[in-house]
């Protein structure tokens, strides 16, 4: 909480120390209504509820100690079995870090603790971690919900330590003794260790860096507390899902407080969206320049990295080896999020105005109104603890099922995963649900009847899924094409659907004729009849396979008629239909087609001749997008840029490459750097970077140009087309 002295104080200090890559866009103060606002969201954020107690606190703290005392026992304990000296013995160490909200201060009640345990070199996570010391937390009293998750990107042990969600990361340093003044953030300690070790020990050195990158640490602390709240409110906080999680935001709004480093927290946030709604991705958003260092890691570098030039929404860590934290982010998810980010930055302007109030801000997003057509994903398993661990392999893997339809779709058919989880109680089985918007791309000509066949797209997921090497029976995925008058009651809070906004009483209704009446239910009635005449013409000229398998949602009853499962046959087709104002058919109504057919068909139906648009089988997708990846590589001495995963589709479909000059044109993020001349690459990074070095209109007097030449020479040492975009 932010104090009143603390926000009308401006040290002079600030305005002269330079934050960032760039210079600031402002370094004004507030003014006596910027500091009223403050005040006023500083409040909403208690009454939210977003702070804990300080029995809370002292509690956290507590755990903490009693967790340290633990690994510094166990350590000792494999010391002496492994027949060290006695002295060997008493100076064995570990030592508990933390890091993620906690270790930024911008954790709320009930959150998770993130820690990192580090130990000596002859401790090692595979045996000693994830068996003896599991196995010496198992037997506590204290502990409960253990979870170990081994084979992760970062290895993590999860359990609940006295009531408090703890999450336990270990990293194995090249050291004897672990001294109790251990600096983390010396680059030394990543010497001679392995890649999820440099993973682990980044998430507490990547906060340490961000602590010491922002000019005002409280004010940053209240504006990302406030953002974390409006990103869940809006469904766009989950990392796994494919939008940012803590690490992103946090950067995201480090970055602001560099570009306004004088600014309160009610200015900063009005600043975020006005920042973000106008960037330009694919430019990376990063906090200090990128370095290079001896010990010879990876780092995000588009130039030598092909897989670094497909990232849509790069935000990269301030700590060696700099890395992108935001490489799940796809096309679907930058643009629910940009929709989101405009929301803000219109609130936000009422609110600046005097016109509006900071609870419009956090008006949570009705996503379940937002559209017509969604693919529920059903989970289920025998016990609760079975489906923790399902569910969450489930939910790891929903950003592929994104990706591949985009991938199979052309990108015509935009995915918008919720990152949240729905519980029927009702059924007898382990279950919860997670759903998924549906539509048509914007712009798109649909042609009459055009469907979108995504039966193989499903069918690929639901095997990738079923690989899950921990899988027990009663484990069962279900995935189903759901309109939004079959949404399931469970999914609303109070369980009913939230009623039609009625009519306002001063519009006037005009009055309809008893003639008008019953030549609107003629032409109703013909209309009809037509559309059941081109239904029997249809399936005149499809006829069924005998083997075919029904496109139909089925129901299968557990334990009684009133508790059902939404469920897909096995190797059922997901087949949607979308007419030419976006809505999409029944399912009942689709025809059906063998589901083992080796191709995956849009079709294009509505005349006597109908067209139907071939893809081939996913494998030769995947070949063909290795190809593209290897010609990248091939020419990687022309420092080529950043280049989206909707480019790589456009040159595999051999389509649309008028409209990525006219992207370019525009200022938008879908640029294409994919050529094969080394010459014409670095020419079309210049007219870039020439086109892209422009003011947004509507700039205020307190804009102030930044230097892009010295941004670009301290981003890498050797040319590299970056798109800046210049912000009040």
């Amino acid at each position: 909480m932010v104090s009143s002295e603390g926000l009308s104080d401006s040290p002079p200090s600030l305005t002269r120390k330079h934050y960032g890559v760039t210079k600031p866009i402002s370094s004004a103060g507030p003014s006596e209504a910027d500091i009223q606002r403050s005040l006023e969201l500083d409040k909403f954020l208690v009454d939210a509820g977003l702070y804990e107690s300080k029995e809370e606190a002292a509690k956290r703290e507590e755990v903490l100690g009693r967790i340290g005392q633990v690994v510094k026992d166990w350590v000792k304990q494999l010391t002496r079995l492994r027949g060290y000296t006695d002295q060997m013995v008493e100076d064995a160490n570990a030592l508990i870090f933390t890091f993620g909200s906690y270790k930024l201060g911008v954790h709320g009640p009930g959150a998770d603790i993130d820690t990192l345990c580090i130990g000596p070199s002859y401790v090692n996570r595979d045996e000693d971690f994830f068996y003896i010391l599991h196995n010496m937390l198992a037997d506590m009293e204290e502990v409960s919900e253990l979870q170990p998750v081994p084979d992760a990107h970062v290895p993590v042990m999860k359990f609940k330590f006295d009531g408090i969600s703890i999450d336990l990361l270990y990293a194995s340093i090249s050291r004897l003794i672990v001294p109790e003044d251990l600096d983390i953030s010396d680059v030394s300690i990543l010497y001679n260790v392995d890649e999820p070790t440099v993973r682990s020990l980044n998430g507490c050195r990547v906060a340490d860096q961000i602590l010491k990158l922002v000019p005002n640490v409280e004010n940053f602390r209240t504006t990302l507390r406030c953002l974390k709240f409006w990103a869940k409110r809006r469904g766009v906080y989950s990392n796994v899902t494919g939008f940012l999680g803590g690490v992103n935001w946090a950067l995201l709004v480090a970055r602001v407080c560099q570009l306004y480093p004088n600014a309160v927290p009610s200015m900063l946030v009005s600043r975020f969206f006005r920042v973000y709604t106008q960037w330009r991705w694919p430019n990376p958003v990063m906090l200090c320049a990128i370095e290079e260092d001896e010990l010879g890691f990876s780092v995000w570098d588009p130039r030598k990295n092909p897989r670094d030039r497909t990232h849509h929404m790069p935000i990269i860590t301030p700590a060696y080896p700099c890395m992108n934290s935001s490489y799940n982010v796809s096309t679907s998810t930058l643009r629910v999020m940009m929709e989101q980010f405009q929301f803000g930055n219109k609130v936000c302007e009422e609110i600046d105005l005097n016109r509006s109030q900071w609870r419009a801000l956090f008006e949570p997003y009705l996503f379940f109104e937002s559209y017509k057509n969604y693919l529920q994903v059903d989970i289920v398993a025998a016990d609760v603890d079975d489906l923790r661990a399902w569910r969450g392999w489930v939910e790891s893997r929903l950003r592929q099922l994104t990706l591949m339809i985009e991938r199979d779709t052309y990108g015509k058919l935009q995915c918008h995963p919720y990152p949240h989880e729905y519980v029927d109680t009702s059924k007898q089985c382990s279950h919860c649900a997670f759903f998924m918007g549906l539509q048509r791309k914007q712009g798109e000509i649909i042609q009459e009847g055009q469907q979108f066949d995504i039966r193989g797209t499903v069918d690929e997921f639901r095997h990738s899924i079923n690989m899950y090497m921990y899988w027990k029976p009663g484990m069962e995925i279900y995935v189903s094409h759901v309109r939004r008058k079959q949404i399931p009651s469970y999914v609303f809070p109070e369980g009913y659907k939230r009623p039609r906004t009625s009519r306002p009483m001063g519009q006037h209704q005009p009055q309809k004729s008893p003639q008008e009446g019953r030549l609107k239910r003629k032409i109703d009635s013909e209309e009809v009849d037509q559309s059941r005449d081109k239904l029997e013409k249809r399936q005149s000229t499809s006829p069924q396979g005998r083997d075919s398998f029904s496109p139909e949602i089925v129901s299968h009853r557990l334990g009684s008629p009133s508790e059902r499962c939404l469920a897909m046959k096995e190797n059922a087709p997901v087949e949607m239909k979308i007419d030419s104002e976006g809505a999409c058919g029944d399912l009942d109504k689709l025809e059906r087609r063998d589901s083992f057919s080796p191709e995956i068909v849009i079709h294009r139906l509505g005349g006597p001749s109908e067209r139907c648009l071939e893809m081939k089988t996913n494998a030769a997708v995947r070949k063909a997008e290795d190809e593209v990846i290897k010609a990248d590589e091939s020419v990687g001495s022309a420092e080529t840029g950043p280049v989206s995963n909707s480019s790589t589709l456009t040159n595999l479909t051999n389509e649309g490459s008028e409209g990525n000059n006219e992207s370019i044109e525009g200022g938008t993020n879908e640029v294409d750097y994919c050529d094969t001349d080394s010459q014409v690459a670095m020419e079309r990074n210049d007219e870039c970077l020439r086109r892209n070095i422009a003011f947004p209109s509507g700039l205020q007097d307190e804009l102030e140009v930044l230097d892009i030449s010295s941004f670009l020479h301290v981003l890498f040492s050797s040319p590299f087309s970056i798109l800046l975009t210049c912000l009040n």
